[in-house]
Order: C-alpha cells, then sequence, then structure tokens
C-alpha cells in the first residue's frame, strides 16, 4: 500500500525531530512507548499513527502535540500566526531542547498575555513607518 503525501511529510518531520534531539529510533520509541518497528514505520510513512500515538511521539520529542497533528493533517494549518514561530523554534537545529522549552515558554508568555492596562500598552514599541514622526509627549512638572 503506498504512503499518503501527509504520512510521508509527517514521518520525515519526526525523524528529523529524532536526530535533532539526537536520539535513536530505539531511544524515542522507549520514550514513546510504541514498538521499535512500529516507530520505524511511521517515520518511513508506511502507517498513520493514531492520536495518542502522536502524543507520546510528541511529548518525547518535547514538541507541541498540536505541530505533529497538523503535519499528520488532523488539524488544519490554519492557525494563528504564533503557530508559525513555535514550529520555526521547534525545529531549528541549533537549539538544545532546553532551549526550544524556555524560548517557548518566553514567547507563549508574551502572545498570551493582553495588557489590561493602558500602559502597558504605551509600554510595547511601536514600528512607524519611515518618515513619520510621532507627536511628542511633555512631561508635567509639579509646581
Amino acid at each position: 500500500m503506498p504512503a499518503r503525501q501527509g504520512t510521508t511529510t509527517l514521518g520525515e518531520f519526526i525523524r528529523a525531530q529524532r536526530q535533532t534531539a539526537n536520539l535513536s529510533l530505539r531511544q524515542l520509541s522507549a520514550l514513546a512507548q510504541v514498538s521499535n518497528p512500529y516507530l520505524s514505520q511511521v517515520e518511513r510513512g508506511v502507517h498513520q499513527p493514531s492520536v495518542r500515538v502522536l502524543r507520546g511521539i510528541a511529548e518525547a520529542l518535547d514538541v507541541s502535540a498540536e505541530t505533529l497533528l497538523v503535519q499528520a493533517g488532523l488539524l488544519s494549518n490554519v492557525s494563528p500566526p504564533d503557530a508559525a514561530t513555535a514550529e520555526a523554534i521547534m525545529v531549528d537545529p541549533r537549539l538544545t531542547p532546553a532551549q526550544r522549552r524556555a524560548l517557548l515558554g518566553v514567547y507563549r508568555s508574551y502572545v498570551e498575555a493582553e495588557p489590561d492596562d493602558a500602559r502597558l500598552a504605551e509600554a510595547v514599541p511601536r514600528h512607524d513607518p519611515p518618515g513619520t514622526q510621532r507627536p511628542r509627549q511633555t512631561r508635567r512638572t509639579s509646581a
């Protein structure tokens, strides 16, 4: 039976993440609690894993389950713009798993925080188009 396009892409993605994490196939299969031959077949695109298996693999690779579900075609890739940033962090081979977790934690804390205070909103720098000027704020002095 030929592999579907989505499963081959998913398998390639899992393999790349496994190699980036410096895990052998055997180590990842133990961490994800799936058999070594089955994981090998998933990586080659022979099988499409269940959501339960994908969650186990995601946890073992320290990637979000959402990322794997999108790769598997089980979730729409039409996601918030921050999903692309999170995925870029997760696939960057220069980062260690600990660095990925830290970056994602900081990133998510910023994008999930909604300023409920106008002073917080003002503290966020705006990017004005070149050649435009902001009105200068005048300081009040106490008399």
